[in-house]
């Protein structure tokens, strides 16, 4: 049984999630851009719930809503969702994200999204159905996701996602089709000499020039750089 994971201000619990907590949600639950002034969040993929639980506690957000097929992992994101000190401001939807997309009709402030990444086959079939479902490209493409983002932000809104840094300019290339333009880059590194493994993206309607930036987590291992400590603080017990 996979043990709760335990954060400054809540808990996770994970023991019936194929994808567990991970440094990827956490990293993008804290980086996210998130202004003072959104009222609405939809998390796409939630998994646990834990990008949503970081937004809660990052905002005053009176609606945070995320969206999970999977149904193992849908009951679970609720049973964190109604634990956590927010349990008044978050809703889980277990649904497919394009019916989601088609059936909504509210528009959000703020989106976030730690999608499926995995394409190979080879990858996909060491895999449990539970964690194809959560890991897959084949169930929510690049392009749906978009496309559905597209459709559900606000105007003024803002769209913040991780993704595999090999997987950049396709990403950002698709997200234009949907007049969605990239204003932060965030490349992240494990160390200093490590390839750049992971990209944080956020996207709005406005054509900006891109802000970039790089992020390396260890000096050496498990001895943390102080941007990474700076920026996970908040909700890590021990940092």
């Amino acid at each position: 049984m996979d043990k709760p994971f335990r954060f400054k201000q809540f808990t996770i619990h994970q023991d019936q999630c194929a994808m567990k907590v991970g440094t990827d949600g956490v990293l993008l639950g804290a980086w996210a851009k998130i202004s003072t002034a959104v009222n609405s969040i939809l998390d796409v993929g939630t998994g646990t719930g834990i990008i949503a639980l970081m937004m809660a506690q990052r905002s005053s957000a009176t609606i945070i809503d995320a969206v999970e097929i999977e149904g193992n992992a849908y009951e679970q994101c609720v049973e964190n969702f109604e634990n956590s000190p927010w349990n008044d401001r978050l809703f889980c939807y277990h649904a497919d994200f394009n019916i989601f997309v088609e059936e909504i009709e509210d528009k959000y402030d703020f989106i976030t999204c730690n999608p499926p990444y995995f394409k190979s086959s080879d990858e996909k079939n060491k895999m449990s159905s539970a964690r194809k479902t959560a890991r897959f490209t084949g169930l929510l493409s690049f392009e749906e996701l978009l496309k559905g983002v597209s459709k559900l932000l606000a105007k003024q809104g803002n769209f913040a996602v991780i993704i595999p840094f090999e997987n950049q300019e396709e990403f950002i290339k698709i997200a234009q089709k949907y007049q969605l333009y990239c204003n932060y880059l965030t490349q992240i590194k494990g160390h200093a000499s490590a390839p750049v493994k992971r990209v944080l993206l956020q996207f709005s309607f406005e054509n900006l020039p891109i802000q970039k930036e790089e992020l390396i987590i260890e000096i050496e291992r498990h001895l943390y750089t102080k941007e990474y400590i700076d920026l996970t603080k908040d909700f890590y017990l021990k940092m």
